[in-house]
C-alpha cells in the first residue's frame, strides 16, 4: 500500500515540474493547438487537478490502511453475518455491498468539491447539489438491486458447485458483464440521462453515410444531455452486434463541425473495424479469470482471512479483500495495459484518416477537445505511461500527419 502510494506522489510530482517547465515556454506542437490564454489556463487546471488528487490519494490510502487493519471490516462482518446464521449466504452478500458503501462514505465531500468547486472553478461543472445527491443515491440502489442478487448467486456456487466454484463464477460474471453491454443502454442509462434520436438534417446524413461506406451499421444515433452535469464531451458506442448504438454529446455537437465529427465517429468505428472490442473483452475475459483464479487460491489459505481479522474459512471477506487489495497490484501493470490501448487509439486514428479522405478533421476535432477540455499537453512521460489510455495530443498529432 505505502509502496503504490509513494509511486503515485512520485509521478504526480514529476508531471507537475514538468507542466511547470513548460508553462512560460511552451514547446512548439503546443503553441500551434492552444492559445496563450488557453494554454495558461489548462496549466492552472492541471496543476490543481494534481494537487488535489494528492490530497484525495492520501486520504483513500489512509481510510484503506484504518478498514484494514482497525478491525472495522471483522466487526461489520461478524453483526452482518450474525443476521442470517451460519448457513445463510444471503448475508454475506449483504456484508460486501455494505462495506463497499461505507467504504465510499469518507471520501463523498471530496468528490463534492471537485465538482462544485474544482470543476466549477473552470466553468465545467453544470450540475447541481440535488442532482449530485439523486445519482448518488441511484447509484447506491442500483448497487443493491443488481449486486446483491448476483453476488448471492455468486456465493451460493461454492454449495453447489465444490472446489470449480470459481470456473462456474467467472462464467456467471462474464456473462452477467456481456448481458450489460446490451442493457445497459436501455435500462440503466435512462435513469440518469435522457438519450434522443439525431435529429433529421445534414449531420445524420453524413453520419449514415459514413457508416454505410465504411461497413458498419448502428441501431440508432442517440444524442446524450451530457450538459446537464459536465461541460466536457465525448462519444462513443454502447452495445454490439445489431444492438449497437452511437452515443453523442450535447456539448460534443455545439463544439465540433460537421466533418469533424464524422472524424471523431470514423475514430470509433475503427474501433471496431479493427476488431479491438473482441480482443479487448478476450483481455479483459482473462484478466477475469485470473481473478477468480487467485480470489479461490486465497480463500483456501487460512493466513490471507486471518491476517485481517476475519475467519478463515469465508468466502465473503476474502473477495471483499480482494477487491480492496488487488489495485495495489495491477497499478505496476498499467503501463502494459495502456501500452495496448494506446496502440488501439493510433489503429483508429489511421482509420479515420482513410476514411474521411485526411487527417484534417481528427486534427481539429482533436485540438478543439484539447481546448474545450483544457487538456495537459506536455505531461511527464513516466505520468503517461501509468495513467494515459491515449496517446498524448501531440503524440496523435504527428502520427495522423506522418500517415
Amino acid at each position: 500500500m505505502a509502496l503504490r502510494l509513494a509511486g503515485e506522489l512520485v509521478l504526480s510530482a514529476l508531471n507537475r515540474a514538468e507542466v511547470r517547465r513548460h508553462a512560460a515556454a511552451p514547446p512548439p506542437a503546443a503553441v500551434a493547438i492552444m492559445d496563450p490564454a488557453t494554454y495558461a489556463q489548462a496549466v492552472t487546471y492541471t496543476l490543481e487537478k494534481s494537487r488535489f488528487g494528492v490530497i484525495t490519494e492520501i486520504f483513500d490510502s489512509l481510510v484503506l490502511a484504518l478498514v484494514l487493519f482497525g478491525g472495522v471490516l471483522p466487526s461489520l462482518f461478524g453483526h452482518v453475518a450474525a443476521w442470517g446464521g451460519p448457513a445463510a449466504v444471503w448475508s454475506h452478500a449483504l456484508f460486501i455491498l455494505l462495506a463497499g458503501v461505507l467504504l465510499s462514505v469518507p471520501s463523498l465531500p471530496f468528490d463534492w468539491w471537485e465538482q462544485f468547486r474544482l470543476e466549477e472553478k473552470f466553468g465545467f461543472n453544470k450540475s447541481t447539489a440535488g442532482l449530485w445527491l439523486t445519482d448518488k443515491l441511484k447509484g447506491v440502489a442500483l448497487m443493491f438491486a443488481i449486486g446483491f442478487p448476483l453476488l448471492w448467486v455468486l456465493l451460493s456456487l461454492v454449495k453447489w458447485a465444490g472446489e470449480a466454484w470459481w470456473l462456474w463464477g467467472f462464467a456467471l460474471m462474464f456473462g452477467f458483464q456481456l448481458l450489460m453491454l446490451v442493457l445497459y443502454p436501455k435500462l440503466i442509462l435512462p435513469l440518469f440521462n435522457k438519450l434522443t434520436p439525431l435529429p433529421e438534417g445534414d449531420l445524420r446524413t453524413r453520419l449514415l453515410a459514413l457508416g454505410d461506406r465504411t461497413g458498419f451499421r448502428a441501431s440508432a444515433i442517440e444524442v446524450i444531455d451530457g450538459s446537464k452535469r459536465s461541460g466536457h464531451s465525448n462519444a462513443y458506442f454502447t452495445g454490439f452486434g445489431r444492438f449497437r448504438r452511437i452515443v453523442l454529446f450535447d456539448t460534443l455537437i455545439a463544439q465540433l463541425t460537421p466533418e469533424e465529427l464524422e472524424a471523431v465517429l470514423a475514430h470509433e468505428i475503427g474501433h471496431y473495424r479493427r476488431g479491438h472490442i473482441p480482443k479487448m473483452i478476450a483481455l479483459s475475459a482473462g484478466m477475469m479469470l485470473g481473478g477468480f483464479a487467485v480470489i479461490a487460491w486465497l480463500a483456501r489459505s487460512p493466513w490471507f482471512n486471518l491476517s485481517f481479522g476475519f475467519p478463515a474459512d469465508e468466502l465473503a471477506p476474502s473477495f471483499l479483500l480482494f477487491g480492496l487489495l488487488s489495485g495495489l497490484v495491477t497499478f505496476w501493470f498499467s503501463p502494459l495495459t495502456n501500452l495496448l490501448s494506446r496502440q488501439h487509439e493510433y489503429e483508429a486514428d489511421a482509420f479515420a484518416r482513410e476514411a474521411v479522405g485526411g487527417p484534417a478533421p481528427m486534427v481539429g476535432a482533436l485540438r478543439k477537445l484539447a481546448q474545450k477540455n483544457l487538456s495537459n499537453l506536455t505531461p511527464h512521460p513516466w505520468f503517461s505511461t501509468f495513467y494515459y489510455s491515449h496517446p498524448t495530443l501531440v503524440e496523435r498529432e504527428a502520427a495522423l500527419t506522418a500517415g
